[in-house]
């Protein structure tokens, strides 16, 4: 099947907040959020190859509407 993926599916919780922001962050980096999941956790674990993942400069990715307090 060439739709079958090769690792399964997983649900966390998070927030609509952060989801939203990760999303900006990942993109202003040309990637995904689920690529910088991935990338976390390899490093987390310390799996051989893995480094840190770099972040984005907030000004790269924050609007003033994610940085308001409500």
């Amino acid at each position: 099947m060439p739709d079958a993926p090769k690792t399964q599916h997983r649900s966390v919780r998070i927030s609509d907040d952060d989801w939203r922001d990760l999303l900006a962050a990942a993109q202003a980096q040309g990637s995904d959020r689920g690529t910088v999941i991935k990338e976390l956790i390899a490093w987390y674990l310390h799996r051989p190859g893995a480094t840190r993942p770099q972040r984005p400069a907030p000004t790269a990715w924050q609007s003033t509407d994610s940085t308001k307090e409500t």
